[in-house]
């Protein structure tokens, strides 16, 4: 049990090193408000005048005390930071004191004084419960005896963080600056506020025992007077010579309580620490062996986020080959498939291409060339959603760069020159192919464009419809022979009333034109003036070849959209995804793996090295604290 305080301040030491307070060790926690006593409290403790007093806070940081009992008389300052938020060390080695560890804070305070800030007492407040709400402190609150307990702002501040009293230990100064006729009987036995480890009452020096340089040792035997003339029933258990014993006993006990944690708390730092300074990588000797290394993995692991086999798989987005993938078969699927094959014709658009198409001729049949015009219209609306699904892939593949440069390789982040690098060239490399993609899914519609496959397997409906065409061939012939019969018949009739037609003529001729007839010489009729309609209702005859069109492209459009739909992934794929994974390493190592360059692209950041540093200082700690854990046998601890 001896060797549990020491082994305490032997872990302190070893963390005082790094700097860092990563583990909570056990240790005893001053508190009490400015002129309770704390500073006398710890003078006897120690047996030695070494704080500093004044008015005002006087003790403006915290000061981690260790005392050592090593059989020799020596004081010494272990740490000394100066102005610092950081704590002063300070380690005293006398045969008079009991092994011990304390941290005394600067006292509660309500009202800035002097240089002080405004917001001193909340200062003060925060640092106290930075250190008290460690779970492994004790907590020795200090109050005089010539106040309130009710009031006490140690008590109330311990009360925050230890609701169950389980590690606070009340200490009540100034027993000997009470009223007359009164006493802090009832408080020191409990019935006034019961603290669970216990209340002590001290007597300290006053104002003129300092100012004569009374000494501690005959201060503590007129202590000893005191409460024995006082308080008899409690001289054993008061004083200050009894408060160091039970200081020394709780921390003793507390520290064996607190040691199985501790002991896991620093096995699991180190592990972590270890695996942060793997992940920092050695100082690099071998730079060519480093750069092939990372560039490898790279793109490794580029080429294995879009086959689906990364190691670190994204669970919130779609990501890599998946999200590819999703825009193929999702995105630029479905925007084909919403595109209506007849989507920005109108019967009028039919009939008027069907007119265009005949010339000066009345059409008895539709016009092939019609068809051919109109269907070429309608696949040219293909290639915009093509182009925008190379868009969007091209931005997959950017994407899949800063994924890897996360995810991948901690190594590459030691460099960023070589990151910047690498991202440079990847991304190069992508723009050299994009146009080419772009050119080659162009001409997929080019290519549908160029010949229009009446005699594909698929285009079924044309036959169907040319049967129907045919069909109402057959009725135009039949009404043509009785249109030629009905003509003969008028001829042979017209012969007899061809003179009488010829007397009408004439004297049509010679009378004057008015109405409606031929216009006078001179004026002119513009034929032209008439407007076209917009819009009309259709005969049959132009409703049946309106329908007809309008059947061969939606049949032929839905040849080509389905034939789009399959050609253009595969032809992004190759030309783009398939050729970026297959050249990504030769590309990368042809343009970085250059003897000029490798020094320049191979220098660590800055943080990078310092955080090596500090990691490596962390991790040498606390492989020396379980060393030190470790020293202490089983046996010890009970």
């Amino acid at each position: 049990m001896e060797t549990l305080i020491p082994t305490i301040n032997r872990l302190q030491e070893v963390f005082l090193t790094v700097g860092a307070e990563i583990v909570q060790l056990p240790q005893i926690v001053v508190v009490g408000s400015q002129s309770s006593g704390k500073s006398s409290v710890l003078e006897s403790l120690v047996g030695r005048d070494f704080l500093p007093r004044g008015s005002g806070i006087v003790t403006r940081r915290p000061l981690v005390l260790q005392l050592v009992n090593p059989n020799m008389n020596l004081l010494l300052f272990l740490c000394f930071r100066g102005i610092s938020p950081e704590p002063i060390y300070l380690k005293i080695f006398s045969p008079k004191v009991l092994n011990l560890t304390l941290v005394d804070l600067p006292g509660i305070t309500k009202v800035p004084v002097g240089d002080q800030p405004e917001d001193i007492e909340a200062q003060v407040q925060e640092m106290i419960l930075s250190f008290i709400s460690n779970p492994n402190s004790l907590i020795l609150a200090v109050s005089p005896a010539n106040s309130d307990l009710a009031t006490s702002d140690a008590l109330k501040l311990a009360r925050e963080v230890d609701p169950d009293g389980r590690r606070t230990l009340l200490v009540i100064s100034k027993l000997d600056l009470m009223d007359a006729g009164t006493d802090a009987l009832e408080v020191l036995l409990g019935r006034v506020i019961p603290v669970r480890l216990g209340i002590i009452g001290v007597v300290n020096r006053s104002q003129h025992d300092i100012n004569t340089q009374k000494s501690l040792e005959d201060s503590m035997r007129d202590e000893q007077a005191f409460l024995q003339r006082h308080y008899p029933s409690l001289v054993s258990r008061a004083g200050s010579r009894y408060l160091a014993k039970t200081l020394s006993r709780l921390l003793m006990h507390h520290i064996r309580d607190c040691l199985p944690d501790l002991k896991t708390r620093v096995t699991v730092l180190s592990s972590q620490y270890q695996a942060r300074l793997n992940s920092y990588g050695q100082p690099v000797e071998d730079h060519s062996a480093t750069l092939l290394q990372i560039v490898t993995k790279f793109a490794s692991d580029y080429c294995n986020t879009i086959e689906g086999t990364a190691r670190h798989i994204q669970t919130s987005e779609l990501c890599g080959g998946a999200r590819i993938c999703y825009i193929f078969h999702e995105t630029f699927g479905r925007t084909l498939q919403s595109i209506d094959p007849l989507g920005g014709l109108t019967d009028l658009d039919i009939l008027t291409a069907i007119r265009n198409a005949t010339g000066p001729r009345p059409a008895l049949f539709v016009p092939e060339v019609s068809f051919e015009l109109l269907v070429k219209r309608q696949i040219k609306r293909l290639e915009e959603p093509s182009m925008r699904c190379v868009e969007l892939v091209h931005e997959e593949l950017q994407r899949i760069i800063q994924h890897c440069s996360s995810f991948s390789t901690q190594e590459l982040l030691r460099f960023p020159k070589l990151h910047d690098s690498i991202v440079e060239v990847v991304t190069g490399l992508l723009r050299k192919r994009l146009p080419i993609t772009n050119e080659m899914v162009h001409n997929l519609v080019a290519i549908e464009l160029a010949y229009i496959n009446t005699k594909h397997p698929d285009f079924t409906d044309a036959a169907q419809v040319s049967a129907s065409v045919n069909s109402q061939q057959v009725v135009v012939c039949t009404l043509q022979q009785i249109l030629r019969f009905v003509i003969y018949s008028v001829q042979a009739e017209a012969l007899d009333g061809g003179k009488r037609w010829k007397n009408e003529k004439v004297a049509e001729e010679k009378a004057p034109a008015t109405g409606f007839g031929s216009p006078s010489k001179g004026q002119a009729i513009n034929l032209l003036d008439t407007a076209v309609p917009v819009s009309r209702k259709l005969s049959a005859r132009e409703q049946r070849d309106c329908e007809v069109i309008q059947r061969l492209i939606k049949c032929y459009f839905l040849i080509v959209r389905k034939s789009i739909q399959d050609s253009v992934p595969k032809t992004v794929m190759h030309f783009l995804v398939n050729y970026v994974k297959e050249h990504l390493q030769s590309e990368l190592v042809g343009q970085l793996y250059k003897q000029p360059l490798l020094q320049e692209l191979l220098i660590e950041s800055q943080d990078t090295a310092q955080q090596r540093t500090e990691v490596a200082q962390m991790l040498e700690a606390l492989k020396k604290a379980n060393n030190i854990i470790s020293e202490i046998r089983e046996t010890h601890l009970w």
